[in-house]
């Protein structure tokens, strides 16, 4: 008597060339994967994450999520995968986000985010070359509005700005302080920030009480 024969679905490997939707595809056969990639129709697997990169990923999603929570229709994400293009999903450590009806310009595509996000976090370490590389260009064409750059090897924090389809850092002001374009309020003390025994807290809830941000919650409220 013959026996059926099931075949296995076909994995994700590093350097496979597909589609979006032949990526998300093999993604949903593999649940125990928790990340990958899609860049130019490139698959890339995750490498591990240092310990220095895991705390400034908590500590910076803490402070997009203390912002997003006191921000109406505003949404922090981390580590969700992205529909941006039909060659790209990427993976990015963090999104902030304005809620598609109140004029943000990312929306759903199934579980998935689609297009792109208002601001990314990336926190770079050994995917540095990536992040600054590839990754960049690819939040710059699908119109991610700011992209924040935490170099730990540099001890560095980078933040862009979109400014006519070109990156353009943002410097901190007088005080010190960098501070969000797209959305007042959202503060940053990039010393603090990369000193592990500050909290990036004391410039958000200044900038949280600002009336920079007042404003906003307003216009989003309406």
């Amino acid at each position: 008597m013959a026996v059926a024969a099931f075949p296995f679905p076909t994995l994700l490997r590093e350097g496979d060339q597909l589609s979006a939707d032949e990526f998300l595809r093999r993604w949903d056969a593999m649940p125990a994967l928790k990340r990958a990639e899609l860049i130019d129709g490139i698959v890339f697997m995750a490498s591990p994450v240092s310990y220095p990169h895991g705390k400034h990923q908590l500590s910076f999603g803490n402070w997009l999520w203390c912002f997003a929570e006191a921000t109406p229709c505003t949404d922090a994400a981390a580590e969700s995968t992205w529909v941006m293009a039909p060659r790209n999903v990427p993976q990015p450590d963090l999104t902030l986000r304005i809620l598609p009806e109140r004029g943000g310009q990312s929306g759903m595509y199934g579980p998935y985010g689609a297009g792109a996000p208002e601001l990314i976090v990336e926190i770079s370490g050994s995917s540095t070359s990536r992040d600054l590389g590839v990754k960049l260009e690819l939040y710059r064409r699908t119109g991610v509005k700011e992209y924040i750059s935490v170099l730990l090897e540099f001890e560095r924090i980078i933040w862009r700005q979109l400014i006519d389809g070109s990156y353009e850092e943002i410097t901190p002001d007088a005080d010190g302080l960098l501070r969000s374009r797209t959305f007042p309020g959202l503060w940053l003390d990039p010393a603090a920030a990369l000193d592990p025994a500050q909290s990036l807290r004391t410039a958000l809830e200044q900038g949280l009480r600002s009336p920079e941000h007042a404003a906003f919650v307003h216009y989003l409220s309406k």
